[in-house]
């Protein structure tokens, strides 16, 4: 049943802006896409040395707003300078296709220079990779080129003492003695199917592990993953470029299929003494996560089965090769995995769990869980532990979905009640140094760009990094004037479950209906659309053409808790359609929306909602925009798809039922489908099948395929393109 109508806030609906706001400029695609990034400064990668006593970042350029170059500041005086330009210091030499698959997962392929750093322990130098090569940067600006070969390094770390930077080159392991400059193989028979020291596909892409080996404390050995992909079906992918086509055979683990094998072995740091742990006499099983223990001795592992039902919290006695179950959480449906472990110098753990129904942080100790948060919300992130006063510090969402706050709790208290330590009406993310004595804050709402400064271990703000304050020649400050902000307001899904929906207007004229873009993403996993952060110029680029833009969260997206995630397992594109056309029939009922003009769009599994919106509900979209859409769940990967929908190759049935493909030939409104053509996450096949499933049926569509690009369509001239494309579409079918 729909909850009932509520009226629009002024704001949302332009009243009571200023004849400024009617003077100021009309943004375009070309300005929101072009240089300086509209937004204002844009660090990433913001981190807090070892010592707490700098503050670095990766920045773009100005002028070119996908190069990054690494700066630093002084967090006692304020002061900021460029530690390396990349266009000064790289050599452009192309990367490897290894490399430029895993910048792809990371979802920055399109950024240039500088795109990740590692601080050496002792906070005196940074390992820069570049163009391929490895670079060891002082804070005098020094450079020490490390490596300096045709092919890419891969992952180089800095070992926790400094001693060593490790790398892997050739699908084998390598480390650089930092005191002598001799580099050694640690491992020898890398190459084919075979890798030593990296991360496997679903590692990256889906578990969130981009690392494939891990330093003791003490520099003396180092845990390495072993991945073995003969067993993987190889996929032949083809890249279409502008300039030709390159094939290429990629172990692509479809649901259903064999996964890669992967074997952890512990080494010194000579590669002597290798050995193999014997994690479990199931083959089939996912190495989730490697921690060491402070003192060195033991390995904390998380090991996973392949239903992911089963997450196991493992640790092996390294002198021993013991290896006993420390922690094991079981499910019914399927466990998120968490980046919320920590090992305490006492011993004591700190775990996150769902096992209420919520994420929340729990404290192991001999053999006791302890859980320390509670309640009808989630913890988002375990943001940094100090032992020494016993506070553990985590982002969360207690007061609103739509806002992550940052708090402090006494691990050693249970019960204790939680400080909250940052500003209500931001959304906040924050990193601590390594004891915890200060916090990096980006904040951001619908009206502010992200903004970020340094504070103490109570919250305090010392100092803005980056103010960001949209005034005076901020590339926003013209447009500010005009800016909308949305309206907020809730509805109920056909089982009572409350929805969260964000509505964002133009000035509405009395008895005027306007048009409405319907944006959609709604899967699991990172799939919330409705939160108070900065969302860029393109929505106000919809408003100011008249344009209503509304987004609701259905039920399977996270941070609701699991029961309301649990919605969709063993069934996709269920619930989370019919929640979505509760949204359109809401729309409906208000005055000011024309229901014959209601369009939608989304990209990825924003996309393959696109498509079960138009198969189930044909006539009631004026058009749909699908971009590079998941049409046949049996096409992407293992670790994802087997989560919610099971192994295809025991029970096929739930795939049938969530596929795309089926019922295509139901779709009557216009359709445009996009797809990047050099796609190695939802692959370009799944957009073929789509079209000659189309065809078959005779149904007419239009599509814009963009070579070269992979999952995200991105880049000078080409984001302008594909807006401009959906532009030009929306107005042949969407007419007043």
């Amino acid at each position: 049943m729909l909850a009932a109508a509520v009226t629009v806030p002024a704001a949302a609906q332009g009243e009571g802006q200023t004849g400024a706001a009617a003077q100021s400029p009309r943004l375009t695609l070309k300005r929101i896409y072009g240089n300086p990034a509209l937004a204002g400064p844009a660090p990433r990668a913001l981190r807090l040395s070892p010592d707490g006593k700098w503050l670095t970042s990766l920045r773009n350029r100005a002028d070119e707003k996908e190069r990054y170059d690494l700066w630093a500041v002084d967090t006692a005086t304020g002061a900021e300078r460029m530690l390396i330009d990349s266009a000064k210091l790289g050599s452009g030499a192309a990367l490897s296709e290894a490399e430029k698959m895993q910048r792809e997962r990371a979802r920055i392929a399109d950024f240039k220079g500088i795109v990740s750093y590692d601080w050496s322990p002792d906070a005196r130098s940074i390992l820069v990779p570049l163009d391929g090569d490895l670079y060891l940067a002082g804070l005098d600006g020094g450079m020490r080129r490390l490596t300096d070969t045709a092919t890419s390094e891969l992952d180089g770390t800095v070992s926790p003492r400094g001693g060593f930077v490790s790398f892997v080159r050739d699908q084998n392991l390598f480390v650089h003695d930092l005191a002598t400059g001799a580099e050694r193989q640690l491992t020898k028979d890398g190459g084919g199917t075979l890798s030593w020291g990296v991360a496997e596909f679903v590692a990256q892409e889906e578990m969130d592990r981009r690392r494939g080996h891990w330093w003791s404390p003490d520099d003396s050995h180092v845990a390495v993953a072993r991945v073995d992909e003969s067993a993987v079906e190889v996929v032949t992918r083809a890249a279409i470029g502008a300039d030709g086509t390159k094939v290429y055979e990629q172990r692509y683990p479809k649901a259903g299929t064999s996964n890669a094998k992967v074997d952890l072995y512990v080494m010194r740091a000579d590669g002597s003494d290798a050995v193999k742990l014997d994690l479990d006499d199931d083959p089939d099983y996912y190495l989730a996560r490697v921690d060491w223990a402070p003192d060195g001795k033991s390995l904390y592992i998380q090991w996973q089965n392949r239903a992911q039902t089963k997450l196991y919290l493992l640790k092996a006695d390294i002198a021993t090769r013991k290896i006993v179950p420390v922690i094991e959480e079981e499910a019914k449906t399927w466990l998120n995995l968490h980046e919320d472990f920590r090992a305490l110098r006492d011993g004591s753990l700190i775990w996150a769990s769902e096992r209420d129904g919520y994420k929340h942080l729990y404290r192991w100790e001999k053999g006791n869980l302890t859980q320390l948060t509670k309640g009808p919300w989630v913890v988002q992130k375990l943001v940094g532990v100090d032992q020494a006063k016993r506070r553990l510090y985590y982002t969360a969402n207690p007061d609103t979905p739509t806002e992550w706050q940052l708090y402090a709790l006494d691990y050693a208290k249970p019960g204790a009640k939680p400080v909250k330590l940052t500003e209500a009406g931001f959304d906040n993310d924050a990193a601590m140094d390594r004891s915890a004595s200060r916090f990096i804050v980006t904040r951001s709402n619908q009206g502010q760009p992200p903004q970020t400064y340094l504070a103490d271990s109570n919250g305090k703000r010392l100092q803005w990094i980056e103010q960001n304050a949209v005034a005076g020649e901020h590339p926003y400050a013209p447009y500010m004037a005009a800016h909308v902000v949305p309206s907020y307001g809730t509805l109920k899904a056909e089982d009572g479950t409350t929805l969260h929906y964000e509505l964002r207007t133009p000035r509405l004229e009395p008895g005027k209906r306007y048009p409405v873009i319907l944006q959609v993403y709604g899967g699991p996993n990172g799939g919330r659309q409705v939160a108070n952060v900065w969302e860029g110029g393109l929505p106000q680029y919809w408003v100011q053409q008249g344009w209503i833009v509304f987004s609701i969260d259905n039920r399977g997206t996270p941070d609701r808790g699991k029961a309301f995630e649990d919605h969709i397992y063993h069934h996709m594109g269920n619930v989370e359609v019919a929640d979505q056309l509760k949204g359109v029939d809401w729309l409906k009922a208000q005055g000011f929306v024309d229901p014959k003009r209601i369009v939608v769009n989304g990209w990825s599994y924003g996309g393959y909602m696109v498509l079960k919106l138009l198969e189930k509900a044909p006539g009631v979209f004026a058009a749909g925009v699908s971009g590079a859409p998941v049409t046949r769940w049996e096409l992407y990967d293992t670790h994802y798809t087997e989560r919610y929908l099971g192994n295809p190759a025991k029970d096929a049935k739930p795939y049938q039922i969530s596929d795309a493909i089926a019922d295509a030939g139901k779709i009557r409104d216009p359709l445009l489908l996009i797809h990047g053509m050099s796609d190695d996450n939802v692959v370009f096949d799944n957009s073929t099948a789509l079209m000659a499933k189309l065809q078959q049926e005779a149904i007419p569509f239009e599509t814009m395929v963009y070579p070269g690009q992979g999952h995200r369509v991105a880049g000078p001239g080409i984001s302008e393109h594909l807006y401009g494309t959906i532009e030009k579409f929306l107005a042949r079918h969407v007419a007043e």
